[in-house]
């Protein structure tokens, strides 16, 4: 650890495949090059199997608590004003760093919570911009039939910790096109805040783009000649840029961890449907395209350069790694998922301190991942097909087998006994700590 407690700036882009960048195999190929994150890729470790989530809501909620949404009830989305995202018996990643003396910042889209206790000011960082819920309400207001909805006007609010949440404006088509944009311009300022004042600093940066609309920010509208989704790929781009350009101006690079990835696999919706490239699926399936995302990290002088790994990583890991790097206590008054992988991401060891997880869609377990295997329990390759409950299980080699076309329990039955083994183990857990039920309202309090 260094002896001076590093800044994080974690960027989270939206709905963004395994195949949109250049780095994975994208870029022109989607009609955007992505020279920036490209480079960014180089400067450390590429993660090429880095898992998260089904969609937004839980792996926000997984980043947050270091634990699978199926505990914390953040497994789904709740209809607005009401009781949504996560209680606040959850320890949040904000929450334990500011303890240690971080200030953290909340710049983009939350999607844990929209009432007063559960937005990001809530919750341990001290300044707040974006929007509480999801992109897709950009388009509410143009809807034909919205005059007569009764569904409240979405907005874009800020607050700061102590204060209540003011709107700013209203989140439309138009305002959807700078939001990114203003949010890396409200990063840039709040790390020169901290720089100038010498207090180590989170900086979380969850973008919108690739969300539907994917419309871009109106310097890069037109620009690639192929279209608002190619235009919006091309500002994702711009924007991490900005960020790298002002870690380096701000002299700050050396003691700044910069992470960037994606909280799901590409969206399956037309006309913005995005690519997992190499692997087959979108978000909302147990596909290797919905697990998989875009994932990079750089520390110079402490993570290596050029470094490109395939060790299964989870997003719940983050959590756990960052808090033992600053010496914050991992939460030990309920399961924690996250595993500590600092001494891989700092190469320290060859191997990921992971060999597997269960993966979940809502409150169904689809498929559990063990090595270069998986085993599906529920198959859904395509959001539209399924999903179908199997009398049998299949199972799949990740290496031979990359788009999960040929199913080997037959010529590999021993794998069920490891991966039936591991939810055994998951499940004894789900007994001892009963989770926590969606749209649950606060004061939270386990049972006995």
């Amino acid at each position: 650890m260094a002896e001076k407690k590093p800044n994080i700036v974690l960027i989270l882009a939206d709905n963004l495949g395994w195949g949109e960048l250049g780095c994975y195999g994208g870029g022109a190929l989607r009609g955007a090059k992505t020279p920036r994150i490209d480079c960014l890729a180089s400067e450390g470790i590429k993660f090429n199997n880095f898992n998260v989530e089904s969609d937004c809501v839980p792996t926000r909620s997984a980043l947050m608590t270091g634990r699978h949404p199926i505990r914390t009830g953040a497994f789904q989305s709740v209809p607005a004003n009401l009781p949504q995202g996560l209680t606040r018996y959850e320890r949040l990643l904000p929450e334990l760093l500011s303890e240690a003396g971080y200030s953290c910042c909340h710049f983009g889209k939350w999607h844990l919570g929209d009432q007063p206790g559960r937005l990001p000011h809530d919750r341990g960082f001290e300044k707040y911009y974006g929007i509480p819920r999801t992109m897709n309400e950009a388009m509410f207001t143009t809807s034909p039939y919205w005059e007569d909805a009764p569904v409240d006007t979405p907005y874009i609010w800020e607050a700061v910790a102590g204060g209540e949440a003011q709107k700013v404006k209203v989140l439309d088509e138009d305002t959807r096109r700078t939001i990114d944009r203003e949010c890396v311009e409200k990063s840039i300022e709040f790390m020169k805040e901290k720089r100038d004042s010498g207090v180590p600093f989170f900086c979380y940066l969850p973008i919108t783009q690739m969300h539907f609309p994917s419309l871009a920010h109106p310097d890069h509208v037109g620009k690639t000649g192929h279209g608002e989704f190619s235009d919006s790929l091309a500002e994702m781009d711009h924007n991490v840029g900005l960020i790298v350009d002002a870690i380096e101006d701000l002299g700050i690079r050396d003691n700044t961890i910069l992470i960037f990835g994606s909280d799901n696999g590409p969206e399956f919706r037309e006309p913005w449907r995005g690519t997992a490239g190499y692997w087959r699926g979108t978000y909302h399936t147990a596909m290797e395209g919905s697990l998989r995302v875009p994932f990079m990290m750089r520390w110079p002088g402490h993570i290596e350069e050029g470094v490109i790994t395939d060790e299964i990583i989870h997003i719940v890991d983050l959590y756990t790694s960052l808090l033992n790097l600053t010496g914050c206590p991992v939460p030990n008054d309920r399961p924690v998922d996250g595993v500590c992988q600092l001494d891989f991401f700092f190469g320290k060891q060859e191997k990921s301190n992971r060999e597997g997880f269960l993966f979940y869609i809502k409150d169904e377990m689809r498929a559990i991942k063990w090595k270069h295997w998986k085993m599906h329990f529920i198959w859904e390759p395509e959001v539209y097909e399924g999903p179908h409950h199997l009398e049998a299980p299949y199972l799949f080699n990740l290496i031979w087998d990359p788009k999960e076309q040929t199913n080997v329990m037959m010529k590999a039955n021993w794998v069920r006994n490891v991966v039936m083994k591991m939810r055994h183990e998951f499940n004894q857990t789900l007994k001892e700590h009963p989770p926590i039920a969606p749209g649950v309202a606060d004061p939270y309090t386990p049972p006995d």
